[in-house]
Parts: structure tokens; sequence; C-alpha cells
């Protein structure tokens, strides 16, 4: 899968998952923030997403300090599920 793709499926995951009504996938940036003045997500919302990743995509998330740099926006996300699966 090529790096856009991932990315586009990211966001149709973070969407979907976690209920974010109102929002649209392509208004999510790909290096937005996606806790504090970003997405505004918070630690329910990652744990939630984490799983959803290890579910859908096959990718385990870290937990910690490793979380928080993989989840600092979608392109970390797609880097980390791309290093792993390439791995």
């Amino acid at each position: 899968m090529d790096a856009a793709r991932l990315r586009t499926e990211i966001k149709e995951l973070i969407v979907t998952e976690l209920n974010l009504k109102g929002r649209l996938p392509q208004t999510i940036e790909d290096e937005m923030p996606l806790f504090g003045a970003g997405l505004g997500l918070d630690s329910l919302d990652a744990l939630q997403l984490a799983m959803s990743i290890e579910e859908k995509l096959g990718v385990r998330i870290p937990e910690g300090e490793e979380a928080r740099e993989i989840f600092r926006s979608v392109r970390a996300i797609a880097d980390h599920v791309a290093k792993v699966r390439g791995a």
C-alpha cells in the first residue's frame, strides 16, 4: 500500500472508530496534531485508536513515550505502520 493511501486509511479509521461526527477524513491534515489544540483527542481516544490500528491494520502500538511519538500525527502513525510492515 502506498504512503498516501495508508494516510487516507488512517484518517478514515480515526473518524469512524472515534465517532468524530461532523469531521470528514479529508479535513485532517497529515501533520495536524492529534491531541490538544489539533484534532482534540484525549487519552481514551488514544487507547481506542491503538486497539483499532492493531485490529484493522495488524500493527501493534507500543505503550508509553514511544506511543506519544507515534500518535503525534497521521503521518507519524503511517510511518510507524509502514516501518513495522516493512520489517
